[in-house]
């Protein structure tokens, strides 16, 4: 080889190399583009899956209807019934949207006019036009006079597309015939049925029951698919008070749902991708009587203009048997919603709050048995030993008067109970002194709440010389233990502390767990703290309390109107003064159980007198109403009684 071929030889290898090089760079180029191209196809197809899923799919949430509440005879006191409405569905007017559209611009154009509507504007001019067209005929068949509101369609255009629009609610069963014969099976309009609270009482138990309003906070039903999607809610219904709220999470059961795919303007396509239909709430029963709490609500109305409350339990296990509290308002000017002017009148009233649990009275002389038990359980007070009642008593220069202005002479415990002899209880409370009084109030829980299901006040006050310290920087005086010692002063309770305060003496136990629930086979017995009374002690408290309704100060309701034949009933009466701006107001009490040889149902009834300086004592006043509701719970849960000669009336005023 000469050295011509050699050099030629060499550029041939020194290209060769080179395109080797650039070889394997192309080549690995390729493999690059090719694992990047790999990584995308197979390592982010499901990141790619999901941002199209997110895109191009929407869920749509419908709630339940709601459970029913029944009284513990099983009788409706909240359910359901069909609400009718008409529904347009947007996503079908598209074609008629969009050529009132372009009838709109081709109108503003040709006025030569060049302040145009923005393309958004005539847009809305549009869709209004065209939902109104519809309302029209809707309004044509049903004769009603129903008007669009604008800003709601729009409101509902730009948020809530996937949702039908109700175009008319409230129809009634006529109203929805007609429609059902006239709307053609393709017509963008829709009748449609929902669920809607109603209360059969009406004002029956209002306080208790509850209601509901408008709420958009629908919980994703459990396992329901579609987590991160744009997710739209249709209006249900919460619990606002009441059972209606405590049992709100049982009551709604479980929504349902659907998930659609939609177009690239966030119009749905039809069939949805998955659907799940909704469940509707539990059915509880409640502990509520109709029957008695029907009986108490009357019998308050009978007081006239006075508002009070009336709160009966079952002695053996605290279940809720009436719980009224007037005034009281209709449950049904809350559905669909409630009026400004409704809402108005229940605050004029007074009438949003629950006397029974929330409202704080001084209980006057029924709390007199609380005293009684603690001076027993110290050994202060000798049920034997006779006081002598001046009918006034002097305490530190100041004069405290007996009830009634009268002297009693010498009496022992059962007469004072009897009689409700203020001047037995000043001078033995402060015997017994304010510390055992106080404690002997916080066993039987007037210190607390009871725990009902419902809302409560924590209000209540039992006061001390420590409490009054706090809350004054004052010295705790004797007269406060007299005025403690006659249930006034500072103690403030609730007509149902006092109920459950009678219902656990009925037992000879302190406390009592109420319930407004009623499972099936009721609640099991109550088993409370003892009193700590011997059976001699509680013997001649029991028999000074059925002479109360007997010879004392509520022996009307043994009256010749009132007598109930063959019922037994211990209790005390009790009238309660509360200074105002305006004078001194008076409440009146009737606390009792019945029957006596066999405790099954005890009452607290509380009244609230209206006029100052007006005496409203708990015998005339409390008593009658205890009367009715008793006699509403002997002809259910008793055997007929023959009839019995009637006792005659005596000539003293009860209190």
């Amino acid at each position: 080889m000469n050295g011509r071929d050699e050099r030629i030889f060499s550029a041939q290898k020194g290209y060769d190399a080179r395109l080797v090089s650039l070889g394997a760079l192309i080549l690995l180029l390729l493999l690059v583009l090719a694992a990047g191209l790999a990584h995308r196809q197979l390592g982010l197809s499901e990141a790619y899956s999901e941002r199209e899923r997110l895109q191009n799919q929407r869920r749509v949430l419908v709630p339940a209807p709601r459970g029913n509440l029944l009284d513990r005879d099983g009788r409706l006191l909240a359910g359901n019934r069909p609400r009718l409405a008409v529904t347009i569905s947007l996503d079908d007017l598209r074609a008629e949207i969009r050529a009132a559209y372009l009838g709109i611009r081709r109108a503003y154009r040709d006025t030569g006019d060049r302040n145009l509507p923005t393309a958004a504007q005539m847009l809305r001019i549009a869709r209004v036009t065209v939902v109104n067209r519809h309302l029209a005929e809707v309004n044509r068949v049903t004769g009603r006079e129903d008007a669009l509101d604008p800003d709601d369609l729009d409101r509902n255009f730009r948020q809530n597309l996937l949702l039908p629009y109700v175009l008319v609610d409230g129809l009634d069963e006529a109203e929805f015939a007609r429609l059902l014969e006239r709307i053609p099976p393709n017509s963008p309009l829709q009748l449609h049925t929902s669920s809607m609270r109603i209360y059969p009482g009406g004002p029956l138990a209002a306080h208790v029951i509850g209601y509901v309003s408008g709420d958009d906070a629908i919980g994703v039903p459990p396992g329901f698919p579609g987590n991160g999607l744009a997710t739209f809610r249709m209006r249900g219904a919460a619990g606002r008070e009441g059972l209606e709220k405590a049992l709100d999470a049982r009551l709604r059961g479980g929504a349902g749902g659907a998930i659609y795919r939609v177009d690239p303007a966030g119009y749905r396509i039809n069939p949805p991708l998955k659907t799940l239909a909704p469940r509707q709430g539990d059915t509880i029963r409640t502990s509520l009587d109709a029957d008695l709490q029907l009986a108490a609500e009357r019998a308050l109305e009978k007081t006239g203009n006075l508002n009070g409350a009336v709160v009966a339990v079952d002695v053996s296990n605290g279940e809720i048997l009436a719980l009224a509290t007037r005034p009281g308002y209709d449950l049904n000017t809350f559905i669909p919603r409630l009026s400004r002017e409704a809402a108005a009148d229940i605050n004029a009233r007074g009438a949003w709050l629950n006397r029974a649990t929330s409202g704080l009275y001084p209980p006057g002389s029924a709390f007199k048995l609380v005293v009684a038990i603690a001076g027993l359980r110290s050994g202060d007070i000798d049920p034997d030993e006779p006081v002598n009642c001046p009918g006034y008593h002097q305490v530190a220069g100041r004069r405290f008067a007996c009830h009634d202005g009268h002297a009693h002479g010498d009496i022992t415990l059962a007469t004072a109970i009897e009689k409700s002899c203020n001047v037995y209880f000043y001078k033995k409370g402060l015997e017994i002194g304010v510390a055992k009084i106080a404690a002997e109030a916080r066993r039987f829980g007037l210190d607390r709440r009871a725990g009902l299901e419902i809302a409560e006040t924590g209000a209540m006050l039992v006061p001390d010389p420590a409490w009054k310290l706090r809350r004054f920087g004052a010295q705790w005086y004797p007269g406060d233990t007299a005025n403690l010692a006659i249930g006034q002063g500072f103690l403030q309770v609730t007509p149902l502390q006092m109920a459950l305060l009678m219902a656990g003496f009925a037992r000879d136990e302190t406390t009592t767990r109420p319930t407004l629930l009623r499972p099936p086979g009721g609640n099991p017995p109550q088993h409370g703290a003892p009193t700590g009374l011997t059976p001699e002690q509680r013997a001649v408290l029991v028999n000074a309390l059925e002479q109360v309704t007997l010879t004392g100060t509520g022996r009307i309701l043994q009256s010749r109107f009132l007598k109930i034949p063959g019922l037994r009933v211990a209790g005390k009466t009790g009238t309660a003064q509360r200074q105002t701006p305006e004078g001194t107001v008076n409440f009146a009490w009737f606390i009792c159980y019945a029957p006596v040889e066999n405790p099954r149902i005890a009452l607290a009834v509380m009244i609230e007198g209206d006029t100052p300086g007006e005496e409203t004592g708990g015998g005339r006043y409390a008593a009658p109403v205890a009367q009715a509701v008793l006699k509403a719970w002997r002809e259910k849960n008793a055997p007929a009684a023959a009839p019995l000669t009637p006792a005659p009336e005596s000539s003293a005023p009860p209190r």
